[in-house]
Parts: C-alpha cells; structure tokens; sequence
C-alpha cells in the first residue's frame, strides 16, 4: 500500500485547525451573545411592570450588545458561506465556470473587507469620545465590533479561498478581480467628471452585475458604495462604516434575532405539530383539507416568528409528508407553501413590518393592526383556487376519515397552549406591557416553559445549535440592511431621492398612477433581493411622497409588502421560492406551473388591496 501522508506534513491542516478554533470562538461568543439579549429584555419588562423599578440601563446594555451579535452572526455567515445571494445563474453554469464564479464572489468580498478595515478602526476611535450617559462607558466598546468582526471575516475569507482547492479557477478570478479594480482606478479621472451618471454606473450596473453574478448581497452593495465614493467624491469612507453602524444597530431591529429564535422554539418544542394537528383534525376530512390547514397555519406561525423560512420549516416538516401520502401532487404541495409565504407576509409580527417602521418612522404597533385583514383576504383568495383545484377532474388527493367531536375537542385541549401564543405576543404589545422589540422575549420564555412543563418537548442539545444558527440568519440580514443603508445615504447625497421625488410626483394620474408603478417596481425589486435591504433603499424615499399624495403609510406599507412578496416567491427569479423547494426538498421545476395560478391570485388580491385603503387601515381607529 502506498505510504498514507501525515497530516501534520501539509500546511492545509493549520488553515483547518485556524478555521476550527476560531468558528469555535466566534460561535459561543455568538451563542452567549443571543441568549443574554433575551435575558436583559426579560428582566427590563420583569422590572419595569412587575417590580415598577425600570432597568434604566438596560436599554443601552442591549444595544452595545446587539452591534457586537450582529457582526458575530456575519462573521459565522461568511464562515459557513450562508450570506443571502442569488445563486440562480451559478448554480445553472458549468462546474468550471461556476468554480471561478464562487472564487469571485469569495475574491470580491474579501476585497470589499480590506478596504473596510481601515476606516471601521478609526470609526471606532473615533466613538471612543462618546459617553453612554446610563453605563457612562465609552461608546468604543461597542463600535469596536465592526473592525474586530471585519478582521475576523478576512481570516475566514483568506481560509476558505486557500481551502476551495481550484487554484485554476482561483487565479482567473483574482486577475478578472485584479483587471476590474484596475480599470476603475485608471477611470477615475473620467468618473469624476461624469456627475450623476456615475450612480447608473456603480448602483445599477455594478450592482446589479454583482448580485447576478453570485456575489452575496450585502457585498455588492458594499462595493459598489465605497467605490462611488472612493472614485467619484471626496467623501471620507469613515461616514460609510457610521451609516452601516446606525443601519445595523438600531435597537428595533433587535426583534429580527430574537423572532428568529423563536421560530426555532416553537419547532423545536412541539408547538408548531399540535396547532397543525388541531386545524388537520378540523378540515383532514375534505377534499384537499390539508392544502386549506396549510394556508391558516402559515397565518397563524407567522403571526409568531416573524420569518419566512423559519414559518415554512416550522410547518413543512410537519404537513407536507403527510399531504404527500394523501396524494398529493409534489408540485402543488410547494408552489402552495410558496404561494402562503407571500400571502402573510403582512402577519405581525412580520421582520418587513418591523424594518418598515425603523426606516419610515411609521407606527409599528399601526403596521401590526393594518397587516392582519390583507393577509386574511389573500389567504381566503387562495382557499377558492384550492377548491377549484381539488374539484377539477384528475385531482387523487385522498381524504382522511373524519374526526370525531371527541378527537376535534382533545386536539383542541392539547394545542390551546400553542394557539394562544400569537393572542399573548398581540396581547401584550397593544396593553403597552412590551415594546415590539421586548415582546419576543416573552414568546421565547413562554415556549420555552410550555415545551418543559405542557409538552415535555424540549431537547437541551438542540439549544446552543439554535443559538448560532439564530446568530448566523441575524447576522447575514443585519449586513445586508448595514450596506444597505450606506448605499441609500450615498444616494441621497447625489440628489438622487429628490430626483426620484419629483419623478414621481409629476407622474399623471397622481396617487392612482404612484401606487401602480409601486407594484411593478416592488414586484421586480422583491424577485432579485430580499424584501428588507429593498425596504431599507427606498422605504425613506418613497413613504414621504406616499404621504404627500394622500396615501396612508399603513395602507401603502401594506401594498408594498405584499408586492415583494409576490416578486420573492415567483420564479425563476424570486428567492423564496427557492428556499420553500430547499425546505419542502422537492425539485423547483415542478413547481414552476402550478405557481402561476397561486400568482395570479395573490397579484389580484394586492390590488384590492391596493384599491381598498379600508382593508388595511379600517381597524387603526
């Protein structure tokens, strides 16, 4: 036998062992980070409604804190390769092609954090002059986060390009990289003088040239933002790293990790089997039953984890097997979970209400109130196409036998416990008990205490894993609205929003022709990014001239989502259809035409919604 090689020989095993150790770090300092946000929150309510001796300190606490999670969320991101990008074109490429693309992607973004680094240091130092005035600590300790977690991100960056092991494919991305970054230096006098022009170039061509080629999202509009300004402006990149600062660690935006994590409670308790089992025991007996229990549990598991991908693994797993043994067509089950993931998207507490209200300055308990009646109208829109489509010839669907009363009411009895979690979340925040960011941490501690004491459901191995995986989904979202609201600062500096204002404004047709041309520009934004960085882009461009041509925020936050919605689960393009296919494991051809119906009907529904402001804001008053 040939002789086997040691590992100590090759140098690849420190990169391995380098890798190891520092994910290592990174992620218990991620997990700790997770769980003591929960707990400052818990007790600031505890203190504050219990005790009436408000913790005056914990808000600050929380947001120190909540920098230094997101960035370690991103850090695990880049680590296992999870930040949000559209992969549709890589994915359809040769192995070889699609090689160098991923090396590009990698290259790009090790790029984008090099040139970060420096101005994030001094972004830091320069904060060490600011005070908290609860803690009195200086404020560098938490903006010290930003370039000790880009430092960390070069390292993981370095290791996975050295670890890939396509060293051909490595070296033609770094001189395609290399021969793109010398082209716009040797440009830049040009740029200089181009004025507006150079925001078609960097934020639609480079953008956009960036994202289709596999470059994760956040990346792309980080580069294309430092290189506007480092090429066309003298702006220093120090006012970059302040907007992803104040973009990343708005205290509101807490609610996004701790929604998730609720999510995975709810799965990982019981929770999300015992409402599905009830609504099965309620409708498993008629024609396409499970299909109709598909839709209102989507309804209520939104209500709960705020997430789009944990809403479908929470309910898929559960359902879609069993619908599947029914005979149900693969095709229908996943373009109809598709379809439910559009639909409530305006169920609180939804992350694109939440973002909506941190950029707008809308009311986010106003958001809560007005997104409940659209998604209901949509669901009951897909609950006639589901019936015509049970009720058409060829339809083998098979159904289970009916329950009886004493089953119906045990089932019932069982998921009381779960059903009542989106009442307490709701509950809750209109009694004024918790703000929108603080009301999760009651969510978490309730299922945490039902899966112990109710459903003797609780796996404490599971924990520490949903910790980072929490951080991970967090950190990936956080980054993006980070680079997000840099590239929207740059924009408005150009002039561009007041540009666009008056475009709209001069439309003919006033409110009617605005809100028609919103739909088709969410739709097409929402088929190719995330609904939150699209928010975070023109939520503060768009609102304001909402207001002032007479449209309520709400009434329009509404129209809005749910136009994302339709572009992100509509193929080929839309990103959440993909995943509803990853989560449901079956093929996204299949999918594909039975969509189109489900489309339809959720496109008819946002427009009256769109023409019926009622829906929306009829119960604000």
């Amino acid at each position: 036998m040939p002789e086997t090689v040691s590992r100590s020989d090759t140098p690849w095993v420190w990169l391995a062992y380098a890798d190891k150790s520092l994910g290592f770090i990174v992620e218990t300092f991620a997990a700790i980070l997770v769980l003591a946000e929960v707990c400052i929150l818990f007790a600031g309510i505890a203190a504050r409604y219990v005790w009436h001796s408000p913790l005056i300190w914990s808000n600050e606490l929380a947001s120190t804190l909540f920098l230094w999670l997101a960035v370690m969320g991103a850090i695990i991101a880049m680590r296992r390769g999870e930040h949000m990008r559209m992969a549709l074109f890589v994915n359809k490429s040769s192995p070889g092609r699609r090689a160098v693309m991923e090396s590009v992607a990698g290259i790009a973004a090790l790029v984008f954090l090099c040139i970060l680094q420096s101005p994030a240091y001094e972004y830091a130092v320069e904060q060490s002059y600011i005070t908290s005035s609860a803690m009195e600590i200086s404020d560098a300790w938490r903006a010290a986060a930003l370039p000790v977690g880009t430092a960390f991100m070069i390292a993981f960056s370095i290791i996975r390009l050295l670890t890939a092991g396509n060293w051909r494919a490595l070296l033609y991305a770094a001189i395609g990289v290399g021969a793109i970054v010398s082209a716009l230096l040797l440009a830049q006098p040009v740029l200089e003088t181009l004025g507006n022009a150079n925001l078609l170039i960097f934020f639609v061509v480079i953008v956009g040239a960036c994202v289709f080629g596999g470059i994760p999202i956040a990346f792309s509009f980080g580069l294309a933002t430092l290189g506007y300004l480092s090429l066309t402006t003298s702006m220093p990149l120090m006012v970059v790293v302040g907007r992803m600062d104040e973009g990343m660690s708005h205290l509101i935006l807490l609610a996004v990790p701790l929604f998730v994590l609720l999510g995975m409670l709810i799965e990982m308790t019981g929770m999300a089997y015992r409402m599905v089992a009830f609504l099965a025991n309620l409708l498993g007996h008629v024609k396409g039953g499970l299909s109709y229990v598909l839709i209102g549990a989507m309804y209520v598991v939104s209500g709960i984890s705020g997430a789009k991908a944990a809403d479908m693994a929470a309910i898929a797993p559960v359902l879609l097997p069993e619908m599947r043994a029914r005979g149900a067509d693969e095709g229908e089950t996943v373009a109809l979970l598709s379809a439910t993931g559009a639909q409530t998207e305006t169920v609180p507490p939804s992350l694109v209400l939440i973002t909506i209200g941190s950029v707008t300055g809308v009311s986010i308990n106003a958001l809560f109130t007005g997104g409940l009646l659209p998604s209901l109208l949509l669901g009951l829109m897909l609950c006639v196409v589901v019936g015509y489509r049970c009720r058409r010839a060829g339809n083998q669907e098979k159904c289970a036998p009916r329950a009886t009363r004493k089953q119906i009411w045990a089932s019932l009895v069982i998921a009381l416990p779960a059903l009542a979690l989106p009442f307490i979340i709701r509950a809750t925040v209109v009694e004024g008990i918790a703000t929108a960011t603080e009301v999760s941490t009651i969510g978490i501690v309730y299922a945490v205490v039902v899966g112990i004491l109710v459903y003797r459901c609780f796996d404490i191995r599971r924990v520490y894993p949903m910790l980072v995986d929490t951080a991970c989904l967090s950190g990936a979202i956080l980054l993006i609205l980070g680079t997000a609201t840099g590239m929207a600062w740059a924009l408005t500096q150009s002039g561009f929003s007041g540009a666009l204002a008056q475009f709209m404004q001069d439309l003919p047709g006033g409110a009617f022709t605005f809100m028609l041309v919103s739909i088709v520009v969410f739709i097409v934004l929402g088929s190719v990014l995330e609904g939150i960085p699209v928010i975070v882009l023109l939520g503060p461009l768009m609102f304001p001239i909402a207001h002032m041509l007479g449209i309520h925020e709400v009434h329009y936050a509404m129209v809005v989502i749910l136009s994302m919605g339709i572009g992100l689960f509509a193929p080929p393009f839309g990103v959440g259809y993909y995943t509803a296919c990853a989560i449901a494991r079956v093929d996204p051809d299949k999918g594909m035409r039975p969509m189109v119906g489900y489309l339809v009907c959720i496109t008819l529904g946002t427009l009256i919604v769109a023409a019926v402001p009622w829906i929306s804001i009829g119960f604000l008053h």
